[in-house]
């Protein structure tokens, strides 16, 4: 018997479904029930080796780890901004500028997807990839052995922590070990899906049910707001970046089935300490990210209102690290 083959949906009718799903009205108690299954608070960890954690924060911050000694990974994610840097794209080891933008690295170990192709699931490969990429750090396992193995403090450390010398296995585990603690918790908006009835303003919570019901969530979700799944940049137009290599594969038509133009879908946590936006940077502001989107994204035009209202909700995504709120750099025309 003849199997029947179900009919292909491209993924520009999947991206418009997943919106359109999203996009009913409703209030009050369905309201809620919608955000505890849409999103989750951030957790704190919690069971992390503290000395791996000390280790790892110190690799994270030397340029020793780079093939000139020139810049180290906090070069790229700054932890005092936002865990990135305010460049549209950060400069390597060769003093050129990156492929992209460099993505905030807190709350790294609560993405799915890694990389801004989303390509990777394993921090451990990603940084590795970022030390040994000639593009990036442009260092190897041989030098990054030596170096560590003639400084004294480390050399006790690894002794110590991993009994033997710095190798690839616990170099990457100290690392990754320090990235898994990079946790922001305790934003405004965690505190309001614990049941904080005062954490949001009303016009924060207005931005918020927009933000459900003009299908943003449908891709920005989970306790992360994103970081679980790729999508096209571009779903119902093709994003303007003339000038860039990005913009010139954007710009060209591709087949359905291309990778060429899906990228992970960001966390949205913290988004407005990170500026500027995008995969290649090209937007300081967090009103005009929010507009563009829903222009590309959900073919919708906002109005000046509505944006304002989302953005507003966007501000209530900012976490604490290390006691403290992150510090707010965006533009002054979004603050």
């Amino acid at each position: 018997m003849r199997s029947i083959k179900p009919p292909r949906c491209s993924r520009r009718t999947l991206g418009w479904l997943c919106v359109a799903l999203l996009s009913f009205p409703i209030d009050g108690e369905a309201a809620e029930a919608r955000e505890r299954r849409t999103f989750a608070p951030l957790e704190a960890s919690s069971s992390l080796d503290p000395d791996k954690v000390a280790l790892g924060r110190m690799l994270f911050h030397d340029p020793e780890l780079s093939k000139s000694r020139a810049i180290s990974c906090a070069s790229c994610h700054d932890l005092a901004r936002g865990g990135t840097v305010p460049l549209s794209r950060a400069i390597a080891e060769d003093g050129k500028e990156h492929s992209f933008n460099a993505p905030t690295i807190f709350n790294v170990a609560a993405n799915y997807l890694l990389g801004w192709r989303g390509k990777h699931k394993s921090l451990e490969t990603v940084s590795e990839r970022v030390l040994l990429d000639s593009r990036l750090m442009a260092s190897d396992w041989d030098l990054l052995a030596a170096r560590l193995r003639q400084d004294r403090d480390y050399a006790a450390r690894f002794r110590r922590i991993y009994g033997r010398h710095a190798d690839r296995e616990s170099v990457l585990d100290a690392l990754v070990t320090f990235q898994r603690s990079l946790v922001t918790p305790n934003s405004r908006f965690d505190r309001h899906l614990r049941g904080d009835g005062s954490a949001l303003t009303a016009g924060e919570l207005r931005g918020l049910k927009l933000f459900m019901t003009y299908g943003c969530a449908s891709c920005h979700q989970g306790a992360n707001l994103g970081g679980n799944m790729r999508q096209r940049f571009g779903i119902f137009s093709q994003p303007d970046a003339t000038g860039t290599a990005e913009g010139a594969a954007a710009k060209a038509r591709l087949p359905e089935d291309s990778d060429d133009d899906l990228f992970r879908v960001p966390s949205l946590r913290n988004v407005a300490v990170t500026a500027p936006y995008f995969h290649d940077g090209r937007i300081e502001s967090l009103s005009e990210a929010v507009s563009i989107m829903g222009q590309r994204q959900l073919g919708q035009t906002l109005s000046a209102s509505d944006t304002d209202a989302i953005v507003s909700f966007l501000k209530t995504l900012t976490g604490e690290y290390d006691g403290r709120e992150l510090e707010n750099s965006v533009p002054a025309h979004d603050r």
